[in-house]
């Protein structure tokens, strides 16, 4: 019953997909529910895990901000960069991966300490299986056109 009601919250959060920013939001909190569900944390798990999986989420989403903004923001006018801009952007676009993968390696490491590793293992399931969903249903509400 739950899986059903998700998915019903889901498509009427993808149809103000297009309109605003607030969809951000009620994606945010499907995918709080999604993932609630299924990793079916324990009331103590999740009181310690909801706390480093946002800040881990918030940083994720700093390194994405970033990288659009300092790295393919340039890349717009990529007929007028320089050799030594693209050098420096691709110098920035490793810097920023590697910081991405610390960030991944030590929240990994963080929720080991709090959740068992198939539940670990289970998280990183469950945000791609959201992610599939997601894209499945703004395609579907596109009515399929790519």
């Amino acid at each position: 019953m739950t899986k059903i009601m998700i998915t019903i919250a889901l498509c009427f959060a993808l149809n103000g997909f297009a309109q605003n920013r607030p969809y951000m939001e009620k994606i945010k909190s499907l995918k709080v529910a999604f993932i609630t569900e299924q990793l079916n944390l324990a009331p103590e798990e999740a009181q310690a895990f909801w706390p480093v999986y946002n800040a881990h989420e918030e940083q994720m989403n700093t390194f994405r901000r970033m990288e659009r903004r300092e790295i393919r923001g340039p890349l717009r006018n990529m007929e007028s960069l320089k050799d030594t801009e693209a050098e420096a952007l691709v110098d920035k676009l490793i810097a920023l991966e590697k910081e991405k993968q610390q960030e991944q390696e030590a929240f990994l490491g963080q929720m080991r300490k709090i959740i068992p590793a198939k539940k670990v293992l289970l998280l990183m399931k469950s945000e791609e299986d959201f992610k599939r969903k997601l894209i499945q249903q703004y395609r579907d509400n596109r009515g399929g056109k790519p």
